[in-house]
């Protein structure tokens, strides 16, 4: 697998295992406070949708859009959303917004979807279909995977390599699957902040890349620019953090809401 490959595959295996945890937080919340079958349910349902709409716009983005107008739009499109993750990184990193908690996240699940149910109420519910529980896990579950979409089409297209970019996906979401199985209520172990930092630069670096090959650009070394640009935004994203906390502490921002990147 030659250099570029190998960082799409990093970029879509981490940036999927994020939103993954976020999935996740909201599947074993709803689990907890409804009932695991519907929420289950509610997740597989929203899975299955996923799969057919990654099916049928995957092999319209690889054979049928010429591959310098799909690099030019897609680079553009992955240099807004990375410059939006590298922004909450830096913010978060300097203290001016709070970090994203999924243990916070899941309490707040769990008493939003509890409020009204007596403890006996709840265990009889553990063993029913539940409407509520479903619509929160199928909700979680699509809005969270429709971004892993994204990414899996945006990298995986800009690079004629779908592939690629669905198998790492996949394999993010099975390693969060199976590490949920075992610790769902300890999610707060994943190192999900500084995993955003590191996606948000393989995005940004990934858009600058793809959208000057679009414009016309010929990069230095071809795909061997991809790490260099990942360095060369490193060192900018981290001497922002040094500035900022120069510039002496200020209030953070108010905590974010479940599920924001």
């Amino acid at each position: 697998m030659h250099a570029s490959g190998i960082s799409l595959a990093v970029a879509v295996f981490l940036a999927s295992a994020v939103e993954s945890v976020e999935a996740l937080t909201i599947i074993v919340a709803a689990g907890v406070s409804r009932s695991w079958r519907s929420a289950f349910e509610g997740a597989a349902a929203a899975f299955g949708l996923l799969i057919i709409i990654v099916g049928a716009l995957g092999p319209a983005l690889v054979y049928l859009v010429p591959i310098d107008v799909l690099r030019g739009v897609v680079g553009a499109l992955l240099l807004i959303f990375g410059l939006q993750w590298l922004r909450k990184a830096v913010l978060r990193a300097v203290g001016l917004k709070a970090k994203h908690d999924e243990d916070l996240i899941f309490k707040r699940h769990v008493e939003e979807m509890s409020a009204g149910q007596d403890l006996s109420a709840r265990e009889r519910r553990q063993a029913q279909r539940d409407p509520v529980g479903f619509t929160v896990a199928f909700k979680g579950t699509f809005l969270e995977g429709m971004e892993v979409a994204v990414i899996v089409l945006g990298l995986g297209g800009g690079d004629h390599n779908i592939g690629l970019a669905s198998a790492a996906a996949a394999a993010a979401v099975l390693v969060v699957a199976g590490v949920g199985a075992v610790v769902a209520r300890q999610l707060s172990g994943v190192p999900e902040n500084a995993m955003k930092t590191v996606v948000g630069l393989m995005l940004v670096s990934f858009g600058t890349f793809w959208a000057g090959e679009g414009l016309g650009v010929r990069w230095p070394g071809s795909d061997l620019a991809i790490p260099v640009l990942v360095g060369a935004y490193a060192v900018v994203t981290w001497g922002l953090v040094q500035v900022l906390r120069a510039a002496g502490p200020r209030p953070a921002i108010a905590g974010e809401q479940a599920g924001a990147a």
